[in-house]
């Protein structure tokens, strides 16, 4: 098989996803970049001595270690991204469907001419290759 199915992770992407959900933990805690660049080397120095363990079993153990001792110290209210799932600016701006378009009133389409010929044929052209490679439509005359 060409590609690891999903869901399997390697020893390495679970050491750098633990180390990476540690760092974004240590931004929680400090606000001074100074303060959080050396805690941010620190852990660093731990994950490096991590990843150059050649005995799998001990390698396993310490990342439990290092997971157990992230969760007892897990930010009660973490730092996230505006636009990130939880932010306070997740999915803020909603994008109107296209069909919105065909509601407008004609003196509004008169504004953007250039745009509503070129829609027109690029819807003509969609229904075209729609019909071409699903057939047309027939439920127009039939009903329940």
């Amino acid at each position: 098989m060409a590609t690891v199915p999903l869901g399997i992770l390697t020893q390495t992407q679970k050491l750098g996803n633990l180390y990476k959900r540690a760092l974004r933990n240590l931004e929680s805690y400090y606000d001074r970049r100074h303060v959080y660049r050396f805690q941010a080397v620190l852990l660093r120095e731990r994950f490096d001595k991590i990843a150059a363990l050649k005995d799998q079993r001990e390698f396993n153990r310490r990342l439990q270690e290092e997971e157990e001792a992230l969760f007892a110290i897990i930010h009660p209210i973490p730092k996230k991204f505006a636009l990130s799932p939880g932010g306070v600016a997740y999915q803020r701006v909603v994008t109107p469907p296209d069909w919105v378009l065909d509601y407008w009133h004609p003196l509004e389409k008169a504004q953007y001419p250039e745009y509503f010929k070129r829609r027109e044929e690029r819807k003509k052209e969609f229904v075209a290759m729609w019909e071409k490679e699903f057939g047309k439509d027939e439920t127009k005359d039939k009903h329940h």
